[in-house]
């Protein structure tokens, strides 16, 4: 059973709040032309609420969506069109097409099914693409569906008017489904699913390095969305009683697209208060547009004025609000409308208990290579990672860490090797399917969900593990507090210090319940007194819960307490493994580091002073 928070529905409320105080205005004060306005406003909201849900949560512009409003307009149209009209209009029209003759709602129905079938085919080769592709494939798909429409005479009318449609959507009509709109594009955003897709859209990779099947949840918002703009475009169609393919093209996708961007990409407060803004504009610059006497003179006939008044209203509200005028959040979240209940802070004691990795349980790498473009950049590594033990991988700039570290995550696929859990190889595993089998990591350059509260930084993790019976949010709650970020949990993620970013980050991998944590330079940027604080950290949580961590490090102080193996590269080759003394004293990671033309002593000497390689250092108890 799917619970919905408390914060959702009361964000329905007031996101709708404005559409129900436009509806009793126009129909009090503005009978006639101003229920018209208002029933274009309510459908102009379904539309880009479509766009946004897809767009908004992806990052990904979308071109294409007005095609599936052109879609459910006719497909709407033909299954009601007056018997009459379709005889003359249509004469041509196939017979077992012409003899439907449905109301409108059941029409609508119908028409969503074919919009929806149309958005599953189209998405899946959409849902592959990312950035500037996907948008360009959206728009493709809109120029296919006008062209189609306008081929399609026998069906369509070609590029004349299809007309004939019962008038069967007013503003009462129309309230309701707005309504049911801004509801679903809410619940969307705040679900899991939702959540996933925007962590996507702020990071890519670190979305997939927790979970996130970045393909999947692309597909889900497209037809999502797709089914929204086609029922916009099924109302719209008996709104307007009349319409051509020119009326669903560019300069319809043109005005939804501003009315999304103007008021914020990312949220549903947005959609709705870029809708009304831009709309407002329009019907203003359209009194103007054919000239108006002002008494003392007389403004001329501006042909296109409504047009460069809405890419003059994005040019001011982009300079002065790069996330629109609603920003990155909604109203709710924003400016504090509903305040959450406070949690009690907990105590990191009561953290999510990992279920301890069985006796013998070991993370094997064996002889793993990656050649880029012929480049061998790594060849024959090969070491263990043990439950309780921290391994620490060291060597100079350019000896294939990152790609090693890479590679073992599924980030990078291997050339050669195998990656074993338990002896089951997760280099074969797809990226977002590595984190569940058990193998976490963090990155060098911090990865996180910017425009994410911390709360849903980590709970994009947690809601990785299914069927485990645990609320994905409550187990994030925990796990901030075993990092001791449980007070930042409404905080947007970019605007924590730099220690707090690593530590949320390490948080979101410990949200997995992973038996192996790969940190990749987690001190890197950290002053003193934040990588002693990072240090208690991880003694902590490997102790706790009997983690094997694979810690990728420059400092070598850090390398020599913290570690209890140490494997070393240089040159993409593995050159020495063993324990900290063991590594301080050996002289081919002496000469890796230092050079072979100084003398042992004196290498080792410098090393001590420059590097931090302190004999008899070994680092922390062994807890195993």
């Amino acid at each position: 059973m799917v619970r919905v928070r408390r914060e959702t529905v009361v964000g329905i409320l007031l996101t709708s709040l404005p559409l129900l105080a436009a509806a009793a205005a126009a129909s009090l004060f503005f009978p006639g032309s101003g229920e018209r306005l208002v029933t274009l406003f309510m459908i102009n909201v379904i539309a880009v609420l479509g766009i946004g849900i897809y767009a908004g949560n992806s990052g990904i512009v979308s071109f294409g969506h007005v095609g599936f409003m052109a879609i459910g307009a006719y497909a709407s149209g033909l299954l009601t069109i007056n018997p009459i009209v379709q005889k003359t209009a249509l004469p041509h029209l196939p017979a077992w097409l012409a003899s439907i003759d449905l109301p409108f709602l059941p029409a609508l129905a119908v028409a969503l099914v074919v919009v929806a079938l149309v958005a599953v085919l189209i998405g899946i080769p959409v849902a592959r693409l990312a950035g500037s592709s996907a948008s360009i494939a959206t728009l493709g798909f809109l120029v296919i569906v006008h062209v189609v429409l306008v081929a399609s005479t026998d069906i369509t009318r070609g590029s004349q008017t299809f007309f004939g449609i019962p008038r069967a959507v007013n503003l009462w009509v129309a309230l309701p489904f707005a309504v049911a709109a801004i509801a679903i594009a809410r619940l969307y955003r705040d679900s899991s699913a939702g959540l996933k897709l925007r962590a996507s859209r702020e990071d890519e990779i670190a979305s997939t390095a927790v979970g996130v099947n970045v393909k999947l949840h692309r597909f889900i918002g497209w037809v999502l969305g797709a089914i929204l703009a086609g029922a916009a475009g099924a109302l719209l169609a008996h709104f307007l009683g009349a319409f051509s393919p020119k009326d669903f093209y560019f300069n319809l996708t043109f005005v939804l697209l501003a009315m999304l961007i103007l008021g914020g990409v990312t949220t549903v407060s947005g959609a709705v208060g870029g809708t009304a803004v831009i709309m407002l504009i329009v019907e203003l610059l359209r009194k103007l547009e054919g000239g108006v006497d002002l008494g003392f003179g007389t403004l001329p006939t501006v042909f296109g004025l409504t047009d460069i008044g809405i890419g003059v209203a994005i040019l001011v509200v982009m300079y002065r609000l790069q996330d629109g005028l609603f920003g990155v959040r909604e109203l709710d979240e924003r400016f504090g409308w509903l305040k959450r209940a406070s949690k009690p802070s907990v105590s990191s004691d009561n953290a999510p208990k990992i279920t301890p990795v069985p006796a013998g349980g070991t993370l094997k790498v064996e002889n793993l290579g990656k050649k880029f473009a012929g480049l061998v950049a790594l060849e024959n590594a090969s070491f263990e990672i043990k439950p309780g033990l921290v391994t620490g991988l060291i060597g100079p700039n350019g000896a294939g860490k990152s790609t090693l570290i890479n590679s073992v995550s599924g980030v990078v696929p291997p050339s050669s090797g195998r990656v074993l859990i338990d002896g089951r190889d997760i280099a074969s595993l797809p990226v977002h399917a590595v984190p569940v089998a058990g193998l976490a990591r963090t990155f060098q350059n911090i990865r996180l969900f910017k425009n994410l509260t911390v709360l849903e930084n980590v709970t994009v993790a947690a809601s990785a593990l299914k069927g485990n019976g645990e609320d994905p949010m409550e187990s994030a709650r925990l796990v901030l507090a075993e990092v001791g970020l449980d007070g930042f949990s409404d905080q947007l993620a970019g605007t924590l210090s730099y220690g707090a970013q690593r530590r949320l980050e390490i948080a979101r991998a410990l949200a997995l319940k992973p038996r192996y944590l790969l940190l990749d330079e987690p001190a890197a940027g950290m002053n003193p007194a934040e990588t002693q604080e990072l240090m208690h950290v991880l003694d902590r949580i490997r102790t706790k819960y009997r983690l094997g961590l694979l810690v990728v490090e420059h400092d070598l102080k850090l390398i020599m307490r913290l570690c209890d193996i140490v494997v070393v590269l240089n040159k993409g080759q593995q050159i020495a493994i063993g324990t900290p003394a063991e590594i301080q004293a050996n002289p081919d990671v002496i000469e890796a580091y230092i050079g072979r033309r100084r003398s042992a002593g004196h290498a080792k000497r410098e090393a001590v002073e420059a590097g931090g390689l302190q004999p008899g250092a070994s680092g922390l108890t062994n807890p195993a």
